[in-house]
């Protein structure tokens, strides 16, 4: 089936004096590239930045030159300062990223005589000791780097950072949530303090949802000045497939897993389509998991050997050296020979990989962001259309098999997402749940930049804007009594009442690991009888009760021990396996389960489905159909009762912990919870006590969550704060429950 077409946007910019403004050596460096136009991005950023006075977010497409958008009037704007110290300072999310900005914008600084640098661990020193010793000019760096020159260099980063005209913010919905994005805010508050007059923010995204947080986030005190691009250029055409795979019936004494070594399972029939479809040219496969990394480029790899050609595909994950995967980047970059990258999420963004022809995404997309920003990778070339083939593997399923199962969620949730991907229709930025450790992170280094810091300077420098701004007076006091502590010695408080680094934070400072607020990847330690069984990724939520697929069986969480990540757990009496392995999956938004629904309550055909997807498709509906899940909420089966709540996996998970609060066994999935062992009227009967608010609230919830600790300074946070920073994270899917156990009923 040849991929399906479909345009996404309106007409090409018309010309403007915009150009006339720039600086006659910028003006000259575009004739000389040969432009025949500026880009429609480019020609309106030049009067919001040269005219303007307050902050600008530049939202465009992947390759559509928001790099240049920004710097070319920038630099006409700094083209005669004479000031000590940077003009501007470029934070980018990754070094392999900072290096393509250089390349970009170094032979256009050199002619303008504007010096600029990269500042991250492996750049060169000299340049750096050059740029200590007189700053000027432009500075790419990430938020690591300007954490280390507080720490370490506190004199060099004030005579760096004071005289700053422009912070631009390189792909910014990298930093919208999670602990980096905190941590470079509260970066960028402490560089506000050493400016006379506060630096303009220029923010440049390819994917944010909502541009109005992104906005919030630039300027926290007044969100309505952000002057907001977003790009009106005409969109490349997009060709588009998902294609259904459903697995092998399993032999009567074979293991699920043992399906991975036929040559006709799933897994096997994607990577012969894969091997037949993008061989001779350059291109990007996306799995989920580092093993779905592994297997596809091993498969992908026999099949070149069977066919006596030469290898093109490679794997790329952040387990692989770093030596490995800058090789297989520059032989993207280089074109010359045909190269496909097997990637987890570490080709997402916008390094420069050259020309890619095609996207595949294995297995469905659970974040609509992701895959737009993943798709942008595709048809940079002018003419070229992106192209996308989504790989959809499904159980095989007979009649009589559970309903969840018979519902085929992974076609469901890939055509959801092309759904939403049409629409432009891309998720919130989660809550941050890293609040408290950015918090405890900072105040050791404005400690350590400032020689010691009154409690109530700490906190203003640290909680006085921005995100970090929802950690109160009394929180910020209890934090830092429990830092105090005998038992803990991160701070100490002098004589004068200002407060010192303590024996232990000392050594957290010291250590080159403090620059980076993220946490290396963390997994569970999973234990039956002593013996370790292997590993699995943190969950979000995990109690005792909770079910868990590991190894092709299901195991039941008998014991968590949260500082040592270690679970207990036992083979569970059901051998029926789990529908999900949710625990340890990507979170879904609110609005992606609703468009799923409204796909299983649809009869059209989509034109992007091959032959086997529409079947799986039709097989899902008509299942939908047959159990009347539109309308039945409380389904049971068998021995198991399945809830259908219909709502992303914050609520979900949420209301699965009410339901182990009340004594019952639940695996939270996509589309509810499943109660195993659980009669309909036993789960009637609690969620009627859970609809009457007799259940749990967002004030006594947190404590039956066993994980509370989850970013990278959390085992120095007292518990009590945990669980206060729990509790307002989620009060909003807390105050819920009541009202989704209503709806069951």
């Amino acid at each position: 089936m040849t991929p399906h077409r479909m345009a996404m946007m309106s007409s090409p910019p018309s010309p403007s004096k915009a150009f006339d403004r720039l600086h006659p050596e910028v003006q000259r460096w575009i004739w000389e590239k040969k432009w025949r136009a500026l880009r429609d991005i480019q020609d309106r950023a030049i009067p919001a930045i040269l005219d303007g006075e307050g902050d600008v977010l530049i939202s465009a497409s992947t390759a559509a030159g928001k790099t240049e958008a920004a710097f070319l009037p920038i630099l006409t704007a700094i083209k005669n300062e004479d000031a000590p110290g940077l003009s501007v300072l470029c934070v980018s999310p990754l070094k392999a990223l900072i290096n393509d900005q250089f390349q970009r914008l170094d032979l256009l600084c050199e002619r303008m005589e504007i010096p600029v640098v990269r500042w991250h661990g492996d750049a060169p020193q000299g340049a750096k000791q050059r740029t200590l010793k007189e700053p000027r000019g432009v500075a790419i760096i990430t938020p690591e780097s300007i954490e280390a020159l507080f720490v370490r260099k506190p004199a060099a980063a004030r005579k760096l950072f004071g005289s700053l005209r422009f912070v631009v913010i390189d792909e910014l919905h990298a930093f919208l949530h999670g602990p980096r994005g905190l941590h470079l805010s509260s970066l960028l508050t402490r560089i506000n303090e050493l400016n006379q007059s506060r630096p303009r923010r220029i923010g440049l995204s390819a994917t944010i949802g909502d541009l109005s947080a992104a906005a919030r986030w630039m300027n926290w005190r007044h969100p309505e000045e952000v002057f907001i691009l977003e790009s009106s250029a005409e969109k490349r055409e997009l060709q588009l497939q998902i294609r259904g795979y459903e697995e092998l019936p399993p032999a009567s004494s074979a293991n699920e897993m043992d399906l991975e070594d036929d040559k006709h399972s799933a897994i096997a029939r994607i990577a012969e389509h894969m091997f037949g479809r993008l061989r001779g040219e350059n291109n990007l496969v996306f799995g989920g998991r580092r093993v779905d990394v592994e297997v596809i480029a091993d498969r992908l790899r026999q099949l070149s050997e069977d066919a006596s050609v030469p290898n093109e595909f490679f794997a790329h994950h952040g387990s692989i050296s770093k030596g490995l995967r800058e090789d297989l980047e520059a032989r993207l970059r280089r074109g010359d020979l045909p190269t496909t990258a097997v990637a987890t999420s570490t080709l997402e963004l916008g390094i420069d990989l050259g020309s890619v022809k095609s996207v595949a995404q294995y297995g469905a997309p659970r974040s609509i962001s992701s895959l737009k920003q993943r798709l942008g990778r595709s048809g940079r070339r002018e003419g070229s259309p992106s192209i996308l083939r989504i790989y959809a593997r499904e159980r095989f399923v007979r009649n009589g098999d559970d309903p969840i199962d018979r519902l085929r969620l992974e076609i469901v949730r890939a055509v959801a997402a092309v759904r939403l991907l049409i629409r432009d229709q891309l998720e919130p930025p989660a809550v941050d749940d890293s609040t408290a450790t950015v918090i405890l992170h900072q105040t050791l280094s404005v400690i350590t930049d400032r020689g010691g810091e009154r409690a109530d300077r700490l906190y203003k420098a640290i909680c006085d804007a921005g995100p970090l701004s929802s950690f109160s007076t009394q929180d910020y006091a209890r934090l830092l009594r429990h830092m105090a502590h005998p038992d803990v010695k991160l701070i100490e408080q002098a004589p004068d009442g200002a407060v010192m680094l303590g024996e232990l934070g000392e050594k957290i400072v010291d250590s080159r690991s403090f620059y980076a607020i993220f946490p290396t990847d963390q997994e569970w330690r999973l234990i039956h009888k002593g013996e370790s069984l292997g590993t699995l990724p943190l969950s979000n939520i995990i109690s005792i009760g909770s079910l868990i697929l590991f190894a092709g069986r299901r195991w039941r969480v008998v014991s968590v021990d949260d500082p040592g990540k270690v679970l207990d757990v036992t083979p569970h009496k059901s051998a029926r396996l789990p529908k999900f392995e949710s625990a340890f999956s990507e979170s879904v938004s609110d609005e992606f389960v609703a468009e799923m629904r409204t796909v299983l309550r649809g009869v059209d055909e989509p034109p992007y489905l091959d032959k086997e997807g529409l079947r799986l498709l039709g097989e899902a509906r008509a299942a939908y159909r047959e159990f009347e899940i539109d309308s039945v909420r409380i389904l049971s089966v068998g021995r198991d009762t399945h809830l259908f709540l219909w709502r992303g996996t914050a609520v979900t998970n949420a209301f699965a912990i009410a339901l182990q609060a009340a004594g019952l066994e639940s695996e939270p999935h996509d589309l509810g919870v499943t109660l195993p062992e659980t009669s309909g009227d036993e789960a009637r009967a609690i969620v009627q006590q859970i609809s009457r608010a007799a259940g749990l609230t967002a004030q006594e919830l947190p404590g039956f969550v066993e994980n509370i600790q989850s970013a990278k300074y959390d085992n120095l946070i007292s518990e009590e704060i945990l669980r206060i920073e729990w509790r307002k994270r989620n009060e909003a899917c807390c105050d819920e429950i009541s009202t989704v156990a209503r709806e069951l009923i």
